[in-house]
């Protein structure tokens, strides 16, 4: 059997393993300088003043949320299909999460049902990029604008997609922007995360939050300091902190972002070939003036239609040597939401794509045969 694909994993190589070798053997294995140099090679690819980095992409937006200063009483918007992360930082700070359906096209939110929602408590609205696809961030930025919210954009699958030809993450129409560097996203820092921002003030916010809430600067500070060792902790914050050894492997891995979002969207053309005239297999469609990042390549299948389950096409295409994944199982239908009034028909749009939703190998390092052995088992299974 030809050797196993997962639906993702990370691209590491000798450059990468030496940045990591030489932070090793330097002074700084944390709050170091590497982590500094990090955040600036990142908000230069994202054309955004600043950047952030975190532990991992559910503390950043943890972090973006109090940043934010949301809190018990505050709304935020968000979509049902994604990582619940997405809405469990709304949690974490006290606020409630409000779900809206998606677009049926992309499976991105729909800008229409986030003006249907909201409500004299929402605050802000969190945007998700769903497999790598920018949402419609022109209009969920204006409709922003008029209600006076703000916009944070869950951009865990976006690092490299692009929308009106500006890099997501760059805040063009939001206030903050959050990265993932989970080692089956676009770069890799083991574990980790990042908000990018304009602000300089929600910078200040992120950073104090992520360090325990404790500062030096004298501006900050409620007593005068009497010395070079004085701190204050002035808020609850947490120690979310990403290491100067997670910063290095991440600044090897930035350098190449071109070239694996770039080989991600070849990969995505050949799937889309070998599925045109497949009956029953439906690529998510794209938004004209986006450029996709393709952290997943995700198709829709009638599996009822075929007389097909999920469950047993996944486990066939295992055996085959070929692993897949659901994204997402609904934030509505979790055991953890249940007391929030959702249940099944809540979000239609959401549940009909759960249904169908099946995503198939796609990092960098596949060849082209590859992919077209994934193309050709799932045909086979699904005998169309």
């Amino acid at each position: 059997m030809s050797s196993f694909l997962p639906y993702g994993r990370q691209w590491i190589d000798e450059d990468d393993i030496a940045a990591v070798v030489n932070v090793l053997r330097g002074e700084w294995l944390t709050q170091g300088p590497t982590v500094e140099a990090f955040e600036a090679d990142l908000a230069k690819s994202a054309s955004a003043r600043f950047a952030v980095a975190f532990s991992n992409g559910t503390t950043a937006l943890h972090a973006a949320c109090a940043a934010l200063g949301l809190g018990p009483g505050d709304e935020v918007i968000t979509t049902p299909i994604t990582f619940t992360a997405s809405a469990n930082c709304v949690r974490y700070v006290g606020a409630t999460p409000m779900l809206v359906d998606i677009e049926a096209k992309t499976a991105t939110i729909d800008p229409a049902r986030i003006e249907a929602a909201i409500g004299p408590k929402t605050r802000a609205i969190i945007p998700v990029h769903y497999a790598g696809q920018p949402a419609r961030m022109a209009e969920i930025g204006a409709i922003a604008k008029r209600h006076g919210l703000a916009v944070i954009e869950d951009a865990a699958h976006a690092l490299g997609a692009t929308f009106g030809g500006s890099p997501i993450g760059s805040c063009s129409h939001s206030d903050m922007a959050m990265y993932s560097f989970h080692p089956v996203k676009h770069v890799t820092t083991g574990e980790g995360g990042a908000i990018t921002t304009n602000d300089e003030k929600l910078r200040d916010a992120l950073r104090l939050f992520r360090s325990h809430g404790i500062t030096r600067d004298p501006a900050l500070l409620h007593t005068p300091s009497p010395g070079p060792w004085y701190q204050e902790q002035i808020l609850l914050g947490h120690n979310f902190r990403l290491t100067d050894i997670q910063a290095a492997l991440g600044r090897s891995q930035l350098a190449k972002l071109g070239r694996f979002v770039a080989r991600r969207r070849e990969i995505a053309a050949r799937y889309d070939a070998l599925f045109a005239p497949v009956r029953g297999v439906e690529p998510v469609g794209r938004l004209d003036g986006t450029e996709h990042a393709f952290h997943l390549y995700v198709v829709r299948i009638d599996f009822a239609g075929l007389g097909k389950t999920r469950g047993e096409v996944m486990t066939t295409l295992r055996e085959r040597g070929i692993g897949t994944q659901v994204h997402y199982v609904p934030v509505h239908m979790h055991p953890s939401y249940a007391d929030r009034g959702w249940g099944p028909g809540s979000f239609p749009v959401s549940e009909a794509f759960y249904a169908e939703a099946l995503s198939l190998p796609m990092f960098p390092a596949m060849q082209d045969a590859d992919v077209d052995r994934v193309a050709s088992t799932l045909v086979e299974v699904l005998g169309v």
